[in-house]
């Protein structure tokens, strides 16, 4: 058990596929985890902003601002904060090098723990075959994500009523479905020969909103997850161990103000069941 009001200190803290301008974010869950999460680097993993949904409509509440401020709050305090895009902030990707508020932006980059280890950062979607060879199928996709999100919202209120915990089922019906769960498989491991070929010891994505760390034939392949779904960041410590936080679990859907002081931690699944082997499709 630990106190929500107690600050947390990392060397490192990794996040992706937030998507502010999505109705299906949830900053409330991200703003109650960066005010008592610290790190000297902050490295932002793609699809952090939602121009995909933006553009079909406009949606950014007063929380997207809060976010966002947060962040660059952090930056000016000292934190360095890294921007990789994604395909859902591929606008990001024309100002490779450039600083926003203190934030830079990368295509990707090389990052050595504490412990000396080396891990490629990048979010994922170029091994996204869908994604980059079949644009109208991935929109398609993303609209039906999106509709399994809206089943979530409504779930998620019902059950909320009922005084239950937090479910995903957008999450739960993903693992459902078998092209979905090899899609998963073959994407970890295409991503994984991407770092063998960078010559590192390990990789640190999102992009599919899977949150795990596990060894694959000598790679740790570490997805950040989401904050959807799951909600679940990378956590470095000063020592080079990586902890993957699942916040999503930890505090409550009450009301700002109404949320328990006590937290308990939710242990997640570290590796895929045995059926994720094989072809796929696209993922979020």
């Amino acid at each position: 058990m630990e106190d929500a009001s107690e600050t947390r200190h990392f060397r490192t803290l990794f996040i992706s596929d937030v998507h502010l301008g999505s109705k299906a974010a949830k900053t409330d869950f991200l703003l109650d985890f960066l005010r008592t999460h610290e790190a000297e680097t902050i490295i932002l993993v793609g699809d952090i902003v939602d121009g995909w949904r933006l553009k079909r409509s406009w949606y950014w509440p007063q929380q997207c601002n809060d976010v966002v401020q947060k962040l660059l709050r952090k930056a000016r305090k000292g934190t360095r904060i890294v921007y990789i895009p994604g395909n859902h902030d591929e606008f990001m990707r024309d100002f490779p090098g450039i600083h926003f508020g203190g934030i830079e932006v990368a295509e990707r980059l090389i990052h050595e723990m504490a412990d000396g280890k080396k891990y490629l950062v990048l979010h994922g979607d170029e091994f996204d075959v869908v994604v980059r060879n079949a644009r109208l199928l991935a929109y398609l996709g993303d609209w039906a994500y999106d509709t399994a999100i809206a089943i979530n919202v409504m779930l998620a209120a019902i059950r909320r009523r009922l005084g239950m915990p937090y479910w995903s089922f957008s999450a739960w019906a993903k693992l459902q479905v078998k092209h979905a769960v090899n899609f998963i498989g073959e994407f970890q491991r295409v991503v994984a020969d991407e770092a063998r070929r960078a010559e590192v010891d390990g990789v640190i994505c999102g992009h599919i909103h899977h949150a795990v760390m596990e060894d694959i034939d000598g790679i740790h392949y570490v997805n950040t997850g989401d904050w959807v779904e799951s909600c679940t960041a990378i956590a470095e410590h000063a020592d080079g161990r990586l902890e993957l936080i699942s916040w999503g679990h930890k505090v409550s859907e009450a009301p700002a103000g109404k949320r328990p002081v006590k937290m308990v931690p939710v242990l997640l699944p570290t590796s895929m069941p045995e059926t994720a082997q094989g072809e796929g499709v696209r993922a979020a």
